[in-house]
Formats: structure tokens, C-alpha cells, sequence
């Protein structure tokens, strides 16, 4: 690093005479830059549209709540011992989702991406963290109801429950899905 020294009393006494002839610029221009608009809450506009929307059309499927409050769903014509083998851990988790940080749209893309993608890969049973919602305002789980509700209306999804509390607890639910059908020779 250069330090400089200060200019010497002959140097400013040349600067001075360089400005002398110098005149100060008129002050009556102001720069004036007009305030930015406001806010338009968009998102939380199409958030509470699509609430609204979700809560118009109800789910028409059947959710289950047998052994307390834990949320679980069975396809109607399945028998109840695939949600009792689901609820026991008796199905290997295959694949895991982590919606944690995303909106509710990107919620729902990634769901149906994750459900179609494992469907293609043959998985069974699959894992999907919604959260618990202590990082939402009033601390309340927004994704939690609306992936329930989602994974009832997806037709691969033949049962889902709360997960275990060694696997996310209140803040996941386990997914069985319909198997793969088989390919078709001609």
C-alpha cells in the first residue's frame, strides 16, 4: 500500500490558482427521485385464493383417524391391515421428499414430480417431510394439510400415515403406492 503525503504548501497554492477563475455551480436544481410504489402482496393474494379454493372442494376421499390424532388415509376396498402395516413400519421407506422452505405451488410441483418420478422407479413406499410449521407465522404447519389432502386425490397413492417419531414424527407422513404395472408383450 502507497501512502501519499499531504501537498505541500506550494502545491495547493498552485491548486488554488488553477481554480481561481472558478464559479460555484447554481444550487436550484434538486435531484428528486419520486417515492417507490407500494408493496402489492401478490403471493399472499394467490396463496389465500388457492385456500380458499382447496377449502371449497373438500376432499371427497375418505381420511381415516383411528389411533388418536395422527392423520392416515386408506384407498376404499383396501383392507385395514395395509394401514396397520404401514403405521408399524413394516414397509421399507424406498425415497424421501423434504418440502421444507418451499411455497405451496412449489410444494405441489415437487410432490407430483417426486410421486410420478417414484412410481417410474418401481418404490412402494416413500417418505414425504412437510414440516411442523415452527418456521411459519403463528408457528402453525401450512404444507402439512395441503399434502394430505393432495396425496388423497393422487390416485398412486393407495395409504399414507403420520410417520414414526424416529422418522419425522408430526412433521412427515409415510406413503404407500400402487405397484408398477406390469409391461405388456405383443
Amino acid at each position: 500500500m502507497i501512502r501519499r503525503q499531504a501537498p505541500s504548501d506550494e502545491e495547493r497554492a498552485l491548486f488554488r490558482e488553477a481554480v481561481s477563475d472558478a464559479k460555484p455551480l447554481a444550487r436550484d436544481r434538486v435531484h428528486h427521485e419520486p417515492p417507490p410504489p407500494p408493496a402489492v402482496p401478490r403471493q399472499r393474494w394467490r396463496d389465500e385464493r388457492a385456500a380458499l379454493a382447496e377449502s371449497l372442494h373438500p376432499a371427497a376421499l375418505d381420511l381415516s383417524l383411528e389411533g388418536g390424532d395422527e392423520p392416515a388415509f386408506l384407498r376404499p376396498g383396501l383392507a385395514r391391515t395395509v394401514l396397520r402395516d404401514l403405521r408399524r413400519g413394516r414397509w421399507v421407506v424406498q425415497g424421501e421428499l423434504d418440502l421444507h422452505g418451499a411455497t405451496r405451488e412449489e410444494a405441489r410441483h415437487l410432490l407430483a414430480g417426486f410421486l410420478a418420478e417414484s412410481l417410474q422407479r418401481g418404490l412402494r413406499c416413500v417418505r414425504i417431510v412437510h414440516g411442523k410449521g415452527l418456521g411459519s407465522p403463528g408457528r402453525e404447519p401450512v404444507l402439512k394439510g395441503l399434502v394430505k389432502g393432495w396425496l388423497m386425490h393422487r390416485p398412486e397413492v393407495l395409504a399414507y400415515c403420520q410417520a414414526r417419531a424416529t422418522e419425522g414424527g408430526a412433521g412427515a407422513l409415510v406413503a404407500l403406492l400402487k405397484s408398477r404395472s406390469p409391461c405388456r408383450r405383443d
